[in-house]
């Protein structure tokens, strides 16, 4: 029971980061234009664009294929991840992550469906230099990833020399 409880609240963490995300992408696509900047911070702009596809645009000029491929990956991925998420409720780190990393994917999966590209508007740089757009969705993919990371090397370098 505790571990069905458990396994719930994950699961519901993903939900609040899907919904958070596709909340600012709603606030995003009526208050923006597309294209035009507008400025949040000295280092931040809203801007409305539409990334057809992957991270950092890979793919994004192609024939429109890549729509269908990353709506897929992104369903397998989040398949594999409440998986995960079921076998791993003794890690809490590593299901923080994957409950962040699952509402992520599935925010951009749901704008792959709805709009045929992921809905990017958050604008950081530096100078001219412009980190390329992105969204809510995309950060908590990287703040799950980074989490996983920190997890695995707490865990390397808890272990005494002769574990190994």
């Amino acid at each position: 029971m505790t571990t069905n409880l458990s396994f719930l609240r994950y699961l519901a963490i993903a939900l609040i980061t899907l919904l958070l995300d596709q909340l600012s992408k709603w606030a995003a696509l009526s208050n923006l234009e597309l294209g035009i900047p507008v400025a949040v911070l000295p280092f931040m702009n809203w801007l409305l664009l539409f990334n057809p596809g992957a991270a950092f645009s890979f793919l994004a000029q192609s024939s429109g294929w890549q729509r269908w491929f990353f709506t897929l990956l992104g369903l397998a991925a989040s398949g594999y991840i409440v998986w995960l998420l079921r076998k791993s409720q003794g890690d809490k780190t590593l299901c923080w992550a994957l409950s962040l990393i699952l509402g992520g994917a599935l925010g951009n999966v749901l704008d792959r469906l709805m709009y045929g590209a992921v809905v990017d508007f958050i604008d950081l740089y530096y100078g001219h230099w412009h980190w390329p757009a992105f969204n809510i969705a995309d950060s908590a993919i990287c703040i799950g990833a980074a989490l996983i990371i920190w997890g695995e090397l707490r865990k390397s370098f808890g272990k005494s020399p002769q574990s190994y």
